[in-house]
């Protein structure tokens, strides 16, 4: 297991390397600079302005400073909390932890993409498990009970749900619940971070879509397993339906959701920027759609790559947890 582990951080090296390049020539070609949106100033005061922010350089020099940049030069875990008083929006110090500086941020002078990443991430990270919750919640018993009742209208009520919510859109969807919920009923705010009741509308709409493919994989991986002889076997013993479901069938039958679930939270850590522009929450991916449209060059790096770091951590552990579901999987 440590081999394998080891050897999937290392092949993550030369990916890092290749899209920190990509994204650093593509955001170079892209008409335009961090400083033509602004209001128009003179020619002494852009040269001082991409003098300071080395953008007055050759475009090798400034690809080798940036790799050097991000190029960890130490780790630190122990500075990703600062005493006791540990809060994950103040103290998460990419910079101070891993030796990783992201640079300043081209749109907000005083601020380091650093610092913002630190102020947003929580936010985007708290939507993403609440989504993935609902959609475990929602998905998983709703597939298992489709297997029990194969072919009867709970079935088939369980596959309209799980074809209606992958047909139907996130950008679809939340407005939807936007006016039912918050404009009609009253029960929800239409947008905001603040309360407990603010969190609702958001998962709902991000998990519901996956939840739907999680019930159409769980109904399937289930399907396949009740129809094995050690199930038969089990029935011929006399053990009762929730007994063979609980202890026997719903492990092997998770194997497809689990394979699932790493496309899946990359999709939503990923793709939560459409839920955080609808629903006004002050996410990363909110803000790494502003740095786009910016052209702020090292927020929009800085992002990429740590969305690449989570993908791939996600991935692996989605790995880790397939062969510890089925043994007969083997890490190579």
């Amino acid at each position: 297991m440590f081999r394998f582990i080891l050897r999937r951080l290392l092949e993550t090296i030369p990916v890092l390397f290749v899209l920190a390049t990509v994204t650093f020539f593509m955001l170079r070609l892209v008409p335009g600079g961090p400083f033509t949106a602004e209001k128009a100033v003179s020619k002494e005061i852009m040269k001082n302005l991409e003098a300071h922010y080395g953008l007055d350089k050759p475009l090798l020099t400034q690809y080798g400073a940036y790799l050097w940049d991000i190029t960890p030069k130490r780790f630190e875990p122990w500075r990703l909390a600062d005493g006791p008083d540990f809060d994950t929006k103040a103290d998460f110090d990419l910079k101070g932890s891993f030796g990783v500086d992201l640079g300043p941020s081209f749109k907000y002078p005083s601020r380091t993409v650093n610092e913002i990443i630190a102020d947003k991430l929580p936010a985007s990270l708290e939507l993403g498990l609440l989504a993935l919750s609902v959609a475990l919640a929602i998905g998983v018993p709703l597939g298992v009970i489709a297997a029990m009742k194969r072919n009867t209208g709970i079935d088939y009520a369980a596959s309209t749900f799980a074809m209606v919510g992958i047909c139907v859109p996130t950008f679809v969807m939340g407005p939807l619940f936007v006016l039912f919920f918050s404009l009609k009923l009253g029960w929800f705010s239409a947008s905001g971070w603040y309360f407990a009741s603010d969190r609702v509308l958001p998962a709902a709409t991000l998990g519901l879509v996956y939840a739907a493919y999680i019930a159409r994989l769980t109904r399937g991986g289930m399907l396949e397993v009740l129809n094995q002889d050690f199930i038969r076997t089990a029935r011929a013993k006399g053990a009762s339906e929730t007994r063979i479901v609980l202890k026997h069938a719903l492990r092997g039958g998770l194997l497809p959701v689990v394979t699932f679930l790493g496309p899946a939270i990359a999709g939503i850590i990923s793709g939560s920027f459409v839920i955080e522009t609808i629903f006004q929450i002050p996410g990363l991916g909110r803000e790494f759609v502003t740095s786009a449209f910016n052209r702020d060059y090292t927020l929009v790096s800085g992002t990429v790559l740590l969305y690449a770091v989570l993908i791939i951590a996600l991935n692996l552990l989605v790995d880790v947890i397939q062969v510890w579901l089925n043994p007969r999987l083997k890490f190579d």
